[in-house]
């Protein structure tokens, strides 16, 4: 008879217990590894998701950039403005998700763009998380510039038909800081000196009274001058400039004294009101930031008080009385000033009349100064600006 070794009984249990231990282990092991494989691709696709959101943003953002919102904050740490401005968050342009953030005034061109995105897959209809976590999240910091526009600015007064100066009018193409500006503008330009009247060929200047015209040369015949010269600004049409226009007003108007610098109740300035065009005299106020693009359709007259930013006209212009505008003017029609009363200028900044809606002769006369400003025309197109993307470095990822 055969023997049975007693200690070996049961060995085939224990063997095919501890090879399904060690099956059970790997077959786990094999779910848990997959399983953190679809969960790390799904978080990278997430975080993907994420990143297109806040870069489409970025770029929506920079496209349809709203100087009158962004371009009068202060400089950072002072200031910022929260995207969206209504202060939620708000659906991307690719409506696949959902961003917010900041834009931070860095100097007077430079700024800041700071937007986290969310990928729409992580949130559940109400807005919660639908995922665990934080969900698939992404922020981005972008560098952009203000794009000034180009405009070819050589004189105090730049004009396509004749002018007459007479009374005590003075057109002068030395650099003026405005009264009150001092501790914002830099030291006035002595270098790029500018001429008091360029005009076009074949026009005529006449001195009258005891006006005077000063500048670098006092005044000269460009053959250059253009209708270009009036309508054409780097890649930016007059038309594309007029509708980008803050206040749009129609022509044939007399604005009497209405043009003044307005408030609200609580004291914030009135961006609303359409004869509220900037506070130029006073630039510490609360409308001392606002620098509006002010476009008239057709010939208008104005007597008082004060404006800023970038004015046109697709007639012509009459100024009477104390009337003040700091920034550039640009005229389609004629220019005819008078009066003036006991302010230093009518403009601050650059003028540009190309006499074609209306012929004839600009005239200036009475104290109707004309003063080339070279700090209030670079703040009216900082202020005006739209930005673009710096060409180096222009965006980082943020954490």
């Amino acid at each position: 008879m055969k023997r049975v070794i007693q200690n070996e009984r049961g060995m085939a249990l224990a063997l095919a217990i501890v090879a399904l231990v060690v099956v059970g282990a790997l077959i786990a092991g094999a779910f848990f590894a997959g399983t953190q494989e679809q969960r790390v691709g799904e978080n990278a696709r997430y975080s993907q998701r994420s990143f297109g959101v806040a870069e489409g943003a970025t770029n929506y953002l920079i496209g349809h950039w709203n100087p009158q919102v962004y371009n009068r904050s202060k400089a950072y740490p002072l200031d910022s403005v929260k995207v969206p401005t209504l202060g939620a968050d708000t659906v991307s342009p690719s409506h696949t998700g959902r961003y917010a953030g900041y834009v931070y005034r860095l100097n007077s061109e430079l700024y800041l763009i700071d937007l986290t995105g969310q990928d729409s897959t992580t949130l559940a209809a109400g807005g919660a998380f639908r995922r665990r976590g934080g969900g698939g999240r992404e922020r981005i910091g972008l560098l952009a510039r203000i794009k000034p526009l180009v405009v070819d600015i050589r004189a105090s007064l730049t004009t396509g038909k004749s002018d007459i100066v007479a009374g005590n009018a003075v057109v002068d193409g030395n650099d003026h800081v405005p009264v009150g500006w001092e501790t914002q503008c830099a030291p006035k330009d002595t270098i790029n000196l500018k001429a008091g009247i360029r005009a076009d060929l074949g026009a005529t200047i006449t001195e009258g009274g005891s006006s005077d015209i000063v500048g670098t040369p006092p005044w000269y015949i460009d053959p250059n001058i253009g209708d270009s010269t009036f309508s054409k600004f780097g890649d930016v049409t007059y038309a594309q400039l007029a509708s980008r226009a803050t206040l749009t007003l129609g022509g044939g108007q007399n604005f009497a004294n209405d043009i003044y610098p307005r408030t609200t109740a609580t004291g914030q300035c009135d961006y609303a009101n359409p004869h509220n065009w900037g506070d130029g005299e006073n630039p510490g106020q609360p409308c001392g930031s606002y620098f509006p693009i002010v476009h008239i359709l057709g010939n208008a007259q104005v007597n008082g008080t004060q404006g800023q930013g970038i004015l046109l006209v697709d007639g012509s212009l009459v100024v009477n009385g104390g009337f003040q505008w700091f920034g550039i003017t640009i005229i389609r029609g004629t220019l005819n000033t008078a009066g003036g009363g006991s302010t230093d200028a009518h403009f601050w900044g650059a003028v540009m009349a190309q006499d074609s809606v209306v012929v004839g002769s600009n005239t200036i006369s009475g104290h109707a100064n004309l003063n080339y400003s070279k700090c209030a025309i670079l703040k009216a197109l900082d202020s005006t600006g739209m930005v673009a993307i710096m060409r180096s470095r222009g965006w980082v990822q943020l954490y």
